[in-house]
């Protein structure tokens, strides 16, 4: 081990004597380069994904990546040498690497340097530390969900460690069209200052990690996702309206809220039940079984559920009571930790997600016990799953390695087994997951990552904004938060009694109708609409017209997510994704777009209720106003008005209580449901088509049989619609494939957007109906 530090610490500091002039080999599919300070290895995964590895011995060994399951090709690269310098050309890249000191330069074709390393990778101790030097007009973003309500992150530091409420991704994007997968699961620091660029992890050998060119962010993030894998499709109920509270205590309960929303004429298409359903105490924690005597007959709890036309999912946690039967399995096979988690309760513990026998076990008690009852999906909660100092897990041993080594990569592997097994076990049910943390790869295995157990205020809502995006810019697509934060009691005693709750409560509903999953969430308070009043209340009445706005939407999401599938695209959509060269936009963090064509401004702010002299103050009298800004590049549409907007300049928009600013892209096309009370009520023979006028445009109405994965095998149908705005020409494609309950016919109601016309949530008279049939339809409609 002494031989090995000095033989590092001889490299590394420049003691090591020149190469002679046969400095490389190269493959097919990589080049290693033997420099003044040791090994470095670029094998390609396209001519625009690079995989850096850099070790000061002579003999390269690759680390383990859970994340990668991407394999190298033939780039078909050239190289030649000058000097010191070598350069390797592909057909996207011209890379540089200086063979005296083992630093890379990364151009495009055109000469324009993308990004550089400023000095090679050092050691310290058992960790590893590269830096970069990345042009300074460049916005950087990603690195997973953070809490500082950051939205670019130059001149910033952040921790990446798996924490609730800390979502660690090692995925830095530029608004340059590169970004940069740091491959290592160990803590990490990540900082940008003084032009200086660095990541620095606890552990790790040699330096690694990906550079991705793509043009711009959706490149970079189709580059992440060709390496870690696609994102499949949720079934369509996941996309309505969800109900859950910290916790329902009774399968009585459960039911009831479901029972209520039917009664009430509200939509809802999810129901969830939180922890306890297992029994009270600690040593039965997490049992992955019902033995709380309040519920007496789970299935037949499911089957009501599944009768109502909603969907349950479930509290499954990865630590467990000694006096549950999954504890004592684990222990007898030695795969758990010995280290803090939550609860506190030392007699808790979580199992070795990396071992796949374990993963065997988990799975088991989920199956036999959950699955088997009818539960629709898993809400895998704390799969951090570390709680206490990181010392003190540093040292536990998995059945890869140190848990130091893999810490953050816990998610990927707990959520990894849940996907895979059921996938197995039920191969025509989509999987459904719902979890507290997430890392590099995870789109691939069904998951929907939720922001953790923040607290419920103003300035918490607006930082969930920037999180959010910045979650997606990692490149994974699904994210949401809990409506009105977790915690409320603090701030908000009397909960739902208080109109100033009430009142944050509706702005964080309107922007999670927004976000990819709608779902109320939290403690201290009751959350279920009837518990802000009855119609012609405000609060009711607002959060109800964004559950049916949400319906209404039903075709422009699910086509969206259906991008997120086949094409790598993102539903959360910072503003600096689609409009880069617009600087205005680059540090935006309370604005961005839900799918590609509507701009959301969420309201974060107080504007009706009011405290004084201990009085709590409602005033309507007077609509307030919101400023924003409407990026450069576009036109835009009020929503709400219809009224059009010039972009690349700031406005103020009326923020009624029942309403936040959406203006829609022009040349936008969206598709618009029928009002329905669950996602599959029933198929949708009339879609109104809104024209938003102004440039010309495109969309692709996908839909396929809302569940299984027969899509994978193109069991689906597109309908391409293109709008010609010169000449006020709509066209409707031929459809393209078919899938077994798919309607032959169907009335499509055409509409153009003006002032006061087709605005809004409601249906309007349209323009024109169209009968189509799945053949071409070209329509001029004035």
């Amino acid at each position: 081990m002494m031989l090995k530090k000095l033989l590092l610490a001889a490299l590394l500091y420049g003691m090591a004597t020149p190469v002679n002039a046969q400095s490389f080999t190269r493959t097919d599919r990589a080049i290693t380069v033997n420099t003044s300070t040791g090994v470095v290895e670029l094998q390609f995964y396209s001519s625009g994904i690079v995989h850096v590895l850099k070790s000061p011995l002579k003999k390269m060994q690759e680390p383990l990546s859970l994340s990668v399951i991407a394999k190298p090709v033939n780039a078909s690269f050239s190289v030649k040498q000058a000097g010191q310098r070598l350069t390797i050309t592909t057909k996207a890249l011209k890379i540089n690497v200086d063979i005296n000191g083992g630093t890379i330069s990364y151009y495009n074709l055109t000469g324009k340097l993308l990004m550089a390393e400023r000095v090679n990778g050092n050691h310290s101790n058992e960790g590893i530390k590269q830096e970069f030097s990345l042009p300074t007009k460049d916005a950087i973003y990603g690195l997973g969900q953070h809490q500082e309500g950051v939205m670019n992150y130059r001149n910033h530091a952040v921790t990446l460690r798996q924490q609730n409420m800390e979502i660690a991704v090692p995925v830095l994007l530029s608004s340059g069209g590169y970004g940069i997968f740091w491959d290592n699961a160990s803590a990490t620091r990540f900082q940008d200052q003084d032009g200086i660029t660095s990541f620095e992890s606890a552990a790790g050998d040699v330096v690694n990690y990906y550079f991705i060119d793509g043009g711009n962010a959706d490149g970079v993030i189709a580059g992440q996702r060709k390496l870690t894998g696609n994102a499949p499709m949720f079934p369509k109920w996941v996309f309505g309206f969800w109900q859950s509270r910290e916790r329902y205590t009774s399968q009585q309960e459960l039911v009831g809220v479901v029972k209520k929303y039917r009664d009430l004429h509200v939509p809802l298409d999810g129901i969830v039940q939180d922890w306890q359903y297992w029994g009270k105490g600690d040593s039965v924690w997490n049992a992955v079984d019902f033995g709380n005597p309040l519920y007496p007959n789970p299935k037949a709890m499911v089957d009501s559920v599944h009768q109502l036309n909603a969907h349950i999912i479930i509290s499954v946690w990865p630590n467990f009571g000694p006096q549950t039967k999954i504890y004592k399995e684990f222990k007898e096979k030695r795969m758990l930790f010995d280290f803090k988690t939550w609860p506190e309760d030392r007699s808790v513990k979580v199992y070795d997600a990396f071992n796949p026998a374990a993963r065997d076990v988990y799975w088991k008690y989920i199956n036999k016990n959950l699955l088997s009852k009818g539960i629709d999906g898993w809400w895998l909660d704390a799969t951090e799953p570390e709680q206490g100092n990181p010392a003190q897990s540093d040292s536990a041993q998995t059945y890869l390695g140190k848990f130091k080594t893999l810490r953050n990569a816990y998610p990927l592997a707990t959520t990894g087994g849940i996907y895979e097994h059921q996938r197995q076990t039920i191969p025509n049910k989509r999987v459904f997951i719902l979890t507290r943390s997430a890392y590099a790869g995870q789109q691939r295995y069904g998951t929907m990552t939720w922001s953790g157990d923040i607290q419920g205020t103003w300035d918490v809502l607006r930082k969930q904004i920037s999180g959010g995006l910045n979650f997606s810019l990692s490149g994974i697509p699904y994210w949401n938060t809990d409506i009105g934060g977790f915690y409320s009691g603090t701030k908000y005693p009397k909960g739902v009694a208080d109109p100033a709750f009430q009142e944050l409560y509706t702005r964080w509903f309107e922007f999670a109708a927004f976000t990819p999953m709608f779902r109320s969430h939290g403690t201290n308070t009751p959350r279920e609409i009837y518990q802000f009043g009855k119609k012609g209340d405000w609060a009711y009445d607002a959060q109800e017209k964004f559950i049916n706005l949400r319906y209404r939407l039903q075709p422009y999401i699910y086509s969206s997510a259906w991008q997120v599938t086949a094409h790598s695209s993102t539903m959360m959509r910072a503003l600096a994704m689609d409009f880069p060269s617009d600087t205005s936009v680059l540090n935006i963090n309370n604005q961005y777009l839900f799918g590609k064509a509507i701009l959301v401004a969420p309201v974060t702010d107080s504007l009706y209720v009011s405290r004084a002299n201990g009085n709590t103050i409602v005033d309507f009298n007077i609509t307030k106003s919101q400023n924003l800004y409407l990026p450069k590049g576009s036109d835009w549409v009020d929503f709400w008005t219809g009224q059009s907007y010039q972009g690349g300049k700031k406005i103020q928009a009326k923020v009624p209580i029942d309403q936040i600013p959406l203006f829609v892209k022009a040349g936008s096309i969206i598709p618009f449901g029928s009002l329905q009370q669950y996602t599959e009520q029933h198929a949708d023979d009339k879609l109104e088509i809104r024209i938003y006028p102004g440039a010309d445009g495109s969309f692709t109405l996908y839909e396929d049989e809302n569940d299984g994965y027969n899509y994978e095998h193109g069991i689906y149908s597109l309908i391409d619609f293109k709008w010609n705005d010169k000449a006020h020409t709509l066209t409707i494609s031929n459809r393209q494939g078919t899938f077994p309950s798919m309607l032959k016919t169907r009335i499509f109601n055409i509409s153009i957007v003006a002032p006061g016309k087709t605005t809004g949530i409601n249906t309007l008279v349209s323009t024109y109906n169209l009968n189509y049939n799945g053949k071409q339809i070209i329509k001029v409609i004035k």
